[in-house]
């Protein structure tokens, strides 16, 4: 295997239209990727398109957990930090794979942290305005205000707190004890970047411009949304009563 210090994890269920065009959109950048894909039974054949692409061209770069059902996005990503260290990756991404987060942004976040020494860079679609393309107005208010809720209610001060693109320092991910993070759906992204903080981590939001996607079928349900509404007030009382690990 070709050592890279970066691996992006995409979760997948049903992405067969999108995922060998994002597989490839990634190889063919000049920093050098590795990628894990988190498939959850998708009926589709995601799986099978990732299995001919490692089979055929990227046995050394290109990687596949395979789960039965959907067991949540937060798991999926539980599970890929997890591996991820165990296989020594500085550097560890997580990214859509409906191209809603541009390839081409990768590099930006890995400077970020490689090069500006942050710990946690956030794909961020609020921090210069908003910079949504192709959603309907009332999902982009619901994105929009429901990331100004948190910083009210956490005093949390990021503006994209939803956001799911992102790059994280490998110590981030091992002073965080991931067992311990509750939530499945939206607000796992929330409570990830709350804890970092929480941590003590360096944060930095890169501005990125978000685009809808294009095939394939969203997974965005009101039941992740109303997650989202009760964890942020969980969060809080977390802030006051919980003991974090503090950032080496």
């Amino acid at each position: 295997m070709d050592r890279s210090d970066s691996i992006v994890i995409i979760p997948t269920y049903n992405e067969k239209e999108n995922i060998e065009k994002i597989i490839r959109a990634i190889f063919s950048l000049e920093k050098y990727f590795h990628i894990l894909i988190i498939d959850d039974g998708s009926p589709d054949g995601t799986a099978k398109i990732v299995h001919r692409l490692i089979d055929e061209e990227f046995s050394d770069r290109l990687f596949i957990v395979e789960r039965k059902g959907k067991l949540g996005l937060g798991t999926a990503y539980i599970w890929g930090f997890k591996w991820s260290l165990e296989h020594g990756y500085d550097f560890i991404f997580e990214m859509d794979a409906d191209f809603s987060h541009a390839p081409a942004d990768l590099p930006r976040l890995y400077e970020a942290c490689a090069v500006e020494g942050y710990d946690l860079a956030i794909g961020s679609r609020y921090i210069s305005g908003v910079n949504v393309v192709n959603w309907p107005m009332g999902r982009v208010l619901m994105s929009y205000f429901a990331s100004m809720y948190v910083r009210l209610v956490t005093g949390f001060n990021i503006h994209d707190t939803t956001a799911g693109f992102k790059c994280y320092r490998r110590r981030v991910l091992e002073t965080i004890d991931l067992d311990s993070i509750r939530f499945k759906g939206y607000a796992f992204q929330i409570e990830m970047k709350f804890t970092a903080w929480k941590c003590g981590f360096k944060i930095k939001e890169v501005p990125v411009v978000f685009v809808n996607r294009v095939e394939g079928t969203s997974k965005m349900s009101g039941g992740i949304f109303s997650e989202a509404l009760w964890g942020v007030i969980r969060l809080r009382l977390d802030g006051w009563f919980k003991k974090y690990p503090k950032a080496n």
